[in-house]
């Protein structure tokens, strides 16, 4: 199964990584009525922090944001399930079949590269910060050399130039 088609199934909720039950029962080929109800019977399986219910404000940001969903679930008065990475893991054992342990195995190595990808950003950050810092550094010292090359020392007082005509001859 191909990595970014799963990664773009993959949205960001309550802080967490999650993927919606529709996207879930598509990829396991499944009903979505199917998937929550083998999740409704293994419920404990499941605690908060591996699957939770959207409520209808969530929803309807998480429509808005993506244009990929089914005109039919738009408009849907049933609340989808989201799960976590945790979650998803925990499907496969409810669901007991190969293609489920074929999609999750594909599923976890997507959340594995999405992790991957934030931690090199985050690597990534930091390098350009720590660059911004020296070359600040180095600018700074160019500008003050600059300043310096540019102001006027005061004038010294000189001599006048020229032949100097005796006070007697004045």
């Amino acid at each position: 199964m191909e990595l970014q088609v799963i990664q773009n199934k993959i949205f960001e909720v309550r802080g967490y990584r999650v993927m919606l039950d529709f996207h879930l029962a598509e990829l396991y080929n499944v009903k979505t009525k199917v998937l929550k109800q083998a999740v409704k019977r293994n419920i404990q399986r499941f605690p908060s922090d591996f699957m939770f219910e959207l409520d209808k404000e969530e929803f309807h940001q998480l429509v808005t944001i993506c244009d990929q969903f089914p005109e039919t679930l738009k408009h849907s008065s049933v609340s989808p399930m989201v799960f976590t990475e945790q979650g998803v893991a925990m499907l496969s054992t409810v669901l007991r079949s190969q293609t489920a342990i074929d999609v999750n195995i594909s599923i976890m190595r997507a959340f594995v590269l999405m992790r991957q990808m934030v931690i090199g950003y985050d690597e990534l950050l930091k390098r350009i910060e720590e660059l911004e810092e020296s070359t600040d550094a180095q600018f700074s010292e160019i500008y003050q050399a600059l300043t310096q090359l540019l102001s006027k020392p005061d004038p010294k007082p000189r001599k006048p130039i020229g032949y100097r005509i005796p006070d007697e001859e004045k």
